[in-house]
Parts: C-alpha cells; sequence; structure tokens
C-alpha cells in the first residue's frame, strides 16, 4: 500500500454495541484511487467497521482519520461534509420517492452538504448520474420501491456519488444480485476508481472482491487476521478455509 497516498486511515478502532465488544483493534487504510476489500464471515465485525467509520456507531476509542482529519466524535453530516460517502447494506433506498428525488438528496438543504464540494471535485450533478447510469435515466420518474433489485443497488450507488465524495463506503453491494448485474457492479467499482474515487468495500462475493480490489483484509471475531494484495491471499488455502469457508 505504501504506493498509495493515504487518504482514509483506521488504526486501532474499538467499538462496542453496548456490552458487546465488536470491533478489537482494528487498523487499516484506503488509499487515493484504491479498492481495499474488508472480507469475513456474517458477525465479524465488518459493517460495525463501516458504521464506525461513517459516525453511526462511534467507536470508544482508537483514531479515524480522513487527510489527516480526525473523524471522532464528529456528526454523520460532518463527515459527509468531509467527503464519504455511504452505499449501505441493503440498498436503503426510499421506496416512496421517486429515482430523482432519491438522487437529490444529498444536494438538498437537509443534507448539510457544502454545495462548493461539486465544483472542487469537478463532478458529480444529476445530468451526468443520467449519462453514467442509463438505466436510472429511463426511471427516473419511477418510484424507488418499484426498481429491481439491481437497479436499486444503482440508485444507492449513484444516490452516494452526487455528495462527490472522495471515499465511499461500500457495504455488500452484490447481496441478493443475479451474476450478471454482480458483473455490472464491478465494471461501475472499476469506473469510479478511474474517475479517482476511493472505495473500501465490504463483501461476501470473494470473486467481486477479488476481481475489483486493490488490497484486501480479512476480519475474524474483531481483529484483522491478513492484510495483503489480493493475488497473495488466493494462495493461502488455510487463511481462505478457516476464516472464509473457501
Amino acid at each position: 500500500m505504501a504506493t498509495f497516498d493515504r487518504l482514509l486511515e483506521v488504526y486501532d478502532v474499538h467499538t462496542y454495541y453496548g456490552d458487546s465488544y465488536v470491533l478489537q483493534g482494528v487498523g487499516l487504510g484506503v488509499g487515493l484511487g484504491q479498492i481495499v476489500t474488508l472480507l469475513g464471515r456474517n458477525g465479524m465485525g465488518k459493517t460495525t467497521l463501516i458504521r464506525s467509520i461513517a459516525g453511526l456507531t462511534p467507536p470508544r476509542r482508537g483514531k479515524i482519520e480522513m487527510r489527516g482529519v480526525s473523524l471522532l466524535g464528529l456528526p454523520p453530516y460532518k463527515i459527509a461534509q468531509l467527503g464519504i460517502s455511504l452505499v449501505p447494506q441493503g440498498r436503503r433506498i426510499f421506496p416512496s420517492l421517486t429515482v430523482r428525488e432519491n438522487l437529490l438528496i444529498p444536494t438538498s438543504a437537509l443534507s448539510g452538504q457544502k454545495k462548493e464540494r461539486k465544483q472542487e471535485t469537478g463532478g458529480w450533478t444529476l445530468e451526468k448520474v443520467m449519462t453514467s447510469f442509463p438505466r436510472l435515466a429511463e426511471r427516473i420518474k419511477q418510484f424507488g420501491g418499484t426498481l429491481s433489485g439491481g437497479e436499486q443497488q444503482m440508485l444507492a450507488i449513484a444516490r452516494a456519488l452526487m455528495a462527490n465524495p472522495d471515499v465511499i463506503l461500500m457495504d455488500e453491494p452484490s447481496e441478493g444480485l443475479a451474476p450478471v448485474v454482480i458483473r455490472q457492479m464491478a465494471e461501475i467499482m472499476r469506473n469510479l476508481r478511474e474517475q479517482g474515487h476511493s472505495i473500501l468495500l465490504v463483501e461476501q462475493n470473494f470473486k467481486l472482491a477479488m476481481t475489483v480490489a486493490d488490497f484486501a483484509f480479512i476480519i475474524s471475531s474483531g481483529r484483522i487476521v491478513f492484510q495483503g494484495l489480493p493475488a497473495d491471499l488466493e494462495k493461502q488455502k488455510e487463511i481462505l478455509d478457516r476464516h472464509l469457508g473457501i
């Protein structure tokens, strides 16, 4: 990872749900223009780490920084303003809002998002989203709840992009999707990387993760048990069997 400028840093993070000790000293980094994947079985702490970074489940101790700015103690909307967007597990789009209305949420006054981020990054407008996601353009007036699972996932990603993030947190984007749609998700992630976005990808689909990732971590019982290049991980048969069931 030394060849990448670090954008997001997580160091010695400890997070609890009540008395349940979930993250037990987790550390990782995401470089500029890099896709980092976090793998692990269910219940090992993957989503908790995503929530800790996004400010939804703040850690009790440790360090989380974006470009050297501490995220600890900040509300989620402030963390978003620093350039981090979340594509949550289960899509979490608004089914009673149209595709257009879902997409405009990150640009509304309620989001607290700074308008100048769009100008600074050059980036994502409704028009650009429509060009990059033609399926959504075709369904711009449809309610979110009428979309297919793949279309809802595209909407969730496009909504995150409307905030013009530098880092995108993706939590299980392939969950419940057909293989052809999963291949589309991989292509979307590669395109985002080419455009300068960094991605922290939490994923159960090992093949997808290995296809797109520049660097991989495995988490087990709240601790990182592997970090390295995807090509090196694929050679670690014992680790794959023990921690991923592969």
